[in-house]
C-alpha cells in the first residue's frame, strides 16, 4: 500500500504536537515536585508497574504513559516514509532519527530517576527534546515540498544574497539557541527541582538569571538588526517579513512572561508558560533560518 505526501504530512504534524506536548508535561512533572512520584525504572514502584495511588506518582506516571503516544507517533512516520510514493531518503532518514531520539530519551529519561533527579540530566533531557523538535519541524519542513524524484535537495546558492542578512540570521539563530541552553541552568538552579530533595547546580541564582537575560537581550537585538537590514532588500523582506514579525511577538510575549515569573519569585503557572514558549522561540528562530536558505521562492507546498 502506497501512502499519499498529504497522508504523511499529517503523520509528521501529529510527531511534531506530540514532542512538544511531552515536553510540556515533563515540565508539569518537575514544577509538580512530581519528579520521584515514580521512584523506580521502568516500573513506577517495586511492586507496581503502573502507580496512581498518589498526586505526584499519578502525575509522574501519565508523562510516562504519554512517552507511548509519542514512539507511536514517531514509529508511524517512520513506517509511512518507507511506503510513500516516491520513497524520499531525506524524509525516511529524519524519520529514524526521530524514533532514535526518543529511545534515548527513554534511557535519559531512567538516569534521571534513578540519580534522584541529577540537575545535569534533567539539562540533558531537555536538550535532548529541543534537539527532537527541530528534526521534527524540519522533517515537517521537508514533508511539505513535494518533489516528485527521490533526489537530494537541490544544492543551489539562497534566493537571499545579501550577506548582511545570512550573517544576522545565523547571528539570531546562535544567541536565540543559546539563551534557550542557558534558561536550563536557570531552572537547574531555581527552586523548582522536580523535588524537595533534589540537588540543585551550584550557581548563583541572580548570577545565572543575567547570563541567561544577556542571550536574550542579544537576540532582541539580532532580532531588530534583521528588521532594518530587511528594510533596503525587498527580496528577503518577502522571504523573512512574516516569520521575524512572529518570531518578535513570541519573544516579547517569552519576555514578559520571564521577567513577571521572576519578580514575582517563580510561581509555577508562569515557570510553565515559560517553559513552554522557550520551545517556540526555537522553532520560530529556525523558520527564520530555513526561510533564509530557500534556494526558490516554493509553489509546490502541501497545505
Amino acid at each position: 500500500m502506497k501512502v499519499s505526501h498529504s497522508g504523511y504530512l499529517r503523520s509528521t504534524y501529529v510527531a511534531l504536537f506530540a514532542l512538544y506536548a511531552i515536553i510540556i508535561t515533563g515540565s508539569l512533572v518537575r514544577l509538580t515536585g512530581s519528579g520521584l512520584g515514580c521512584a523506580d525504572w521502568p516500573k513506577c514502584s517495586e511492586d507496581k508497574f503502573i502507580d496512581v495511588s498518589s498526586t505526584h506518582s499519578a502525575i509522574e506516571q501519565l508523562n510516562r504513559l504519554f512517552t507511548g503516544v509519542v514512539a507511536v507517533a514517531v514509529i508511524v512516520c517512520v513506517l509511512l516514509s518507507i511506503k510513500l510514493s516516491p520513497r524520499r531518503k531525506d524524509l525516511i532518514t529524519m524519520s529514524f532519527v526521530l524514533v532514535v531520539g526518543v529511545l534515548a530519551q527513554v534511557l535519559i529519561g531512567a538516569v534521571v530517576v534513578l540519580t534522584g533527579l541529577n540537575p545535569y540530566s534533567n539539562i540533558a533531557h531537555f536538550l535532548v527534546s529541543i534537539f527532537l523538535m527541530t528534526v521534527a519541524f524540519m522533517l515537517v519542513k521537508h514533508a511539505r515540498i513535494f518533489r516528485f524524484a527521490d533526489e537530494p535537495v537541490p544544492r543551489e546558492e539562497p534566493i537571499i544574497n545579501n550577506k548582511k542578512i545570512l550573517i544576522v540570521v545565523k547571528l539570531l539563530l546562535s544567541v536565540a539557541g543559546i539563551a534557550v541552553a542557558t534558561g536550563t541552568l536557570v531552572t537547574g538552579s531555581g527552586p523548582h527541582a522536580g523535588d524537595e530533595n533534589a540537588v540543585r547546580l551550584g550557581f548563583q541564582l541572580t548570577t545565572i538569571v543575567r547570563i541567561h537575560s544577556t542571550f536574550v537581550w542579544l537576540t532582541v537585538i539580532a532580532t531588530i538588526a534583521l528588521a532594518i537590514l530587511l528594510r533596503t532588500d525587498l527580496i528577503a523582506k518577502k522571504m523573512l517579513y512574516q516569520v521575524l514579525r512572529r518570531f518578535s511577538m513570541v519573544i516579547v510575549v517569552q519576555g514578559v512572561v520571564g521577567y513577571l515569573q521572576y519578580f514575582l519569585g517563580v510561581p509555577i503557572g508562569l515557570v510553565a508558560v515559560h517553559v513552554a514558549v522557550s520551545v517556540l522561540v526555537w522553532l520560530c528562530a529556525l523558520d527564520i533560518y530555513w526561510n533564509s536558505r530557500l534556494s526558490v521562492m516554493p509553489t509546490n507546498v502541501l497545505d
